[in-house]
């Protein structure tokens, strides 16, 4: 007796067997994509999704990112409703879109509407690349593009969250061109002095970034956020040469000029908040450590 009370503990957990695993629910644990450590969703979540050890930004929804940012019961959705139709008959889209549509609880690749950072009235668009990569169709353009208007029409600051594979495939040029409508949509808001803050997120690739990304007032990124237009095995094999390991990452793009600024998921919020302070959005509500 006395040995099976003080017998020899086991140094590592037993690893279930296939029957074992089949008992593990779907969702549970995830595996840090930068130290490799995995973790309790739930431990994720509360540290928006950032990897407590490494600093790893993973994949974050757009409710989820929107409620990280604005004051609590603030949110205001625009637009809910508009469906992607398929204008040039591209073989099962429709099914495709179906199918995403059930996996994020989403209609499409971005969430428009209004809230308050720090009790700053902001437009926002938070685009969400589990929905067809993130990809710009037409429903995508046109829900930015109104949003642009509606801030510019009620004097409010905009930003705009990307993260996408580009343009989608399925509408041909009538994905092309949502780089042009929500381009001059911006043209409109900077002419009439509005302010757009421009926050890239991984990936922010193709038709996104050469567009509306990349002609903010501000231009900010997440770190590691991979931000560029074409692949790296395209550009390699057109210039002919190697590329640096931290090529088109967001701290790539910083040191060579592209973009203002990296911030972490954490310090987003009251980062924001000090800026549409600056800019005289806010009044004497703001009261943050932030610094730009």
């Amino acid at each position: 007796m006395l040995k099976d009370l003080f017998g020899k503990k086991k140094k590592y957990a037993s690893i279930p067997g296939e029957n074992g695993k089949k008992d593990v629910p779907e969702g549970l644990m995830q595996k840090c994509g930068g130290c490799k450590k995995i973790f309790y969703q739930k431990e994720l979540n509360k540290s928006l999704n950032v990897c407590p050890e490494c600093g790893h930004h993973h994949q974050i929804s757009a409710y989820d990112r929107i409620n990280s940012l604005f004051d609590e019961d603030s949110f205001e959705e625009w637009d809910k409703g508009i469906l992607s139709d398929n204008p040039l008959q591209f073989p099962q889209y429709e099914e495709k879109l179906e199918k995403d549509r059930e996996k994020t609880g989403l209609e499409e690749a971005v969430v428009t509407g209004e809230g308050k950072i720090h009790e700053i009235r902001t437009a926002i668009a938070v685009m969400d690349s589990r929905f067809r990569m993130g990809s710009m169709g037409s429903v995508v353009g046109e829900k930015i593009a109104r949003a642009i208007e509606r801030a510019r029409e009620e004097k409010m600051p905009i930003m705009i969250f990307t993260a996408s594979g580009g343009a989608r495939m399925q509408e041909g040029i009538l994905s092309l061109m949502q780089m042009a409508k929500t381009s001059i949509a911006i043209q409109r808001l900077h002419r009439e002095n509005g302010l757009f803050i421009s926050v890239m997120t991984n990936p922010t690739t193709g038709g996104v970034s050469a567009s509306f990304a990349s002609i903010g007032d501000y231009n900010f990124a997440e770190p590691g956020a991979l931000i560029g237009f074409a692949g790296r095995r395209i550009i390699e094999q057109t210039i002919r040469e190697k590329l640096p390991k931290d090529f088109q990452t967001a701290e790539f793009q910083l040191k060579h000029g592209q973009i203002d600024k990296v911030i972490p998921r954490g310090e987003m919020r009251d980062t924001l908040a000090t800026i549409l302070d600056i800019h005289g959005f806010g009044g004497d509500t703001v009261e943050t450590s932030a610094r730009v």
